[in-house]
Protein backbone atom coordinates (compact mmCIF):
# COMPACT_ATOMS: atom_id res chain seq x y z
CA UNK A 1 0.00 0.00 0.00
CA UNK A 2 2.82 2.34 0.97
CA UNK A 3 3.86 2.60 -3.04
CA UNK A 4 0.04 3.62 -3.69
CA UNK A 5 0.05 6.01 -1.12
CA UNK A 6 3.47 7.67 -1.71
CA UNK A 7 1.95 8.07 -5.61
CA UNK A 8 -1.21 9.55 -4.27
CA UNK A 9 0.91 11.88 -2.09
CA UNK A 10 2.95 12.75 -4.70
CA UNK A 11 0.01 14.29 -7.22
CA UNK A 12 -1.83 15.72 -4.26
CA UNK A 13 1.79 18.07 -3.49
CA UNK A 14 2.37 18.44 -7.29
CA UNK A 15 -1.69 20.19 -7.14
CA UNK A 16 -0.65 21.87 -3.97
CA UNK A 17 2.92 23.33 -5.06
CA UNK A 18 1.12 24.44 -8.65
CA UNK A 19 -1.27 26.12 -6.48
CA UNK A 20 -4.17 24.18 -7.12
CA UNK A 21 -4.92 23.86 -3.17
CA UNK A 22 -8.55 23.80 -3.61
CA UNK A 23 -8.35 21.32 -6.80
CA UNK A 24 -6.83 18.96 -4.90
CA UNK A 25 -8.78 18.99 -2.02
CA UNK A 26 -11.82 18.50 -3.58
CA UNK A 27 -10.06 15.11 -5.50
CA UNK A 28 -8.29 13.68 -3.21
CA UNK A 29 -9.75 14.49 0.49
CA UNK A 30 -12.75 12.32 1.88
CA UNK A 31 -16.29 13.32 2.70
CA UNK A 32 -15.56 12.35 6.10
CA UNK A 33 -12.31 13.69 6.70
CA UNK A 34 -11.36 15.56 9.56
CA UNK A 35 -8.40 17.97 9.33
CA UNK A 36 -6.68 19.66 12.30
CA UNK A 37 -4.05 22.47 13.00
CA UNK A 38 -1.20 21.78 15.68
CA UNK A 39 -3.33 21.35 18.91
CA UNK A 40 -6.15 23.07 18.12
CA UNK A 41 -9.81 21.17 17.62
CA UNK A 42 -10.06 19.31 14.92
CA UNK A 43 -12.08 20.21 12.11
CA UNK A 44 -14.79 17.23 10.85
CA UNK A 45 -16.06 16.95 7.73
CA UNK A 46 -15.22 17.71 4.44
CA UNK A 47 -17.79 20.89 4.15
CA UNK A 48 -16.64 22.36 7.05
CA UNK A 49 -13.19 22.04 6.03
CA UNK A 50 -13.29 23.12 2.90
CA UNK A 51 -14.41 26.42 4.45
CA UNK A 52 -12.06 26.68 6.85
CA UNK A 53 -9.64 26.05 3.21
CA UNK A 54 -11.44 28.59 1.38
CA UNK A 55 -10.82 31.84 3.92
CA UNK A 56 -7.76 30.97 4.56
CA UNK A 57 -6.96 31.61 0.82
CA UNK A 58 -9.14 34.21 0.90
CA UNK A 59 -7.36 36.03 3.03
CA UNK A 60 -3.99 35.60 1.27
CA UNK A 61 -2.91 38.86 -0.60
CA UNK A 62 0.60 37.55 -1.83
CA UNK A 63 2.44 34.31 -1.54
CA UNK A 64 6.03 34.76 -1.25
CA UNK A 65 6.63 31.10 -1.32
CA UNK A 66 5.41 27.97 -0.92
CA UNK A 67 7.79 25.26 -1.40
CA UNK A 68 7.91 21.33 -0.58
CA UNK A 69 10.95 19.57 1.00
CA UNK A 70 9.99 16.63 0.84
CA UNK A 71 7.98 13.54 2.19
CA UNK A 72 7.35 10.10 3.25
CA UNK A 73 4.87 6.98 3.25
CA UNK A 74 3.96 3.96 4.87
CA UNK A 75 1.63 2.00 5.46
CA UNK A 76 -1.68 3.91 5.01
CA UNK A 77 0.18 7.17 6.49
CA UNK A 78 2.35 9.93 4.44
CA UNK A 79 4.36 12.99 5.29
CA UNK A 80 5.45 16.21 3.66
CA UNK A 81 7.02 19.04 4.88
CA UNK A 82 6.76 22.54 3.21
CA UNK A 83 7.54 26.38 3.77
CA UNK A 84 5.23 28.93 3.40
CA UNK A 85 5.73 32.49 3.11
CA UNK A 86 2.15 34.61 2.54
CA UNK A 87 0.73 38.32 3.66
CA UNK A 88 -2.44 38.59 4.08
CA UNK A 89 -5.03 41.20 3.44
CA UNK A 90 -4.61 42.21 6.89
CA UNK A 91 -1.21 43.20 6.09
CA UNK A 92 0.11 40.46 7.83
CA UNK A 93 3.01 38.57 7.17
CA UNK A 94 3.82 34.54 8.02
CA UNK A 95 6.56 32.56 7.04
CA UNK A 96 5.34 28.86 8.48
CA UNK A 97 7.46 25.70 8.13
CA UNK A 98 4.85 22.57 8.93
CA UNK A 99 4.50 19.14 8.10
CA UNK A 100 1.73 17.63 7.05
CA UNK A 101 0.65 14.15 8.38
CA UNK A 102 -1.62 12.77 6.17
CA UNK A 103 -3.95 8.92 7.03
CA UNK A 104 -5.33 7.62 3.70
CA UNK A 105 -8.54 5.48 2.98
CA UNK A 106 -9.27 4.27 -0.63
CA UNK A 107 -7.32 6.52 -2.39
CA UNK A 108 -8.65 9.46 -0.49
CA UNK A 109 -6.86 11.61 2.46
CA UNK A 110 -9.54 11.05 5.78
CA UNK A 111 -7.32 12.74 8.65
CA UNK A 112 -4.72 15.53 7.91
CA UNK A 113 -2.93 17.41 11.13
CA UNK A 114 -0.57 20.41 10.04
CA UNK A 115 2.58 20.23 12.94
CA UNK A 116 4.79 23.68 13.30
CA UNK A 117 5.76 25.85 15.39
CA UNK A 118 4.86 29.98 16.80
Amino acid sequence: MSNEIANLEQELNQMIAAGQAMEAFERFYADDVVMQENTEPPREGKDACRTYEQEFFGNVAEFHEGSFHGGAAQGDRSYSEWVFDVTFKDGTRMRNHQVAARTWRDGKVVRERFYYGS
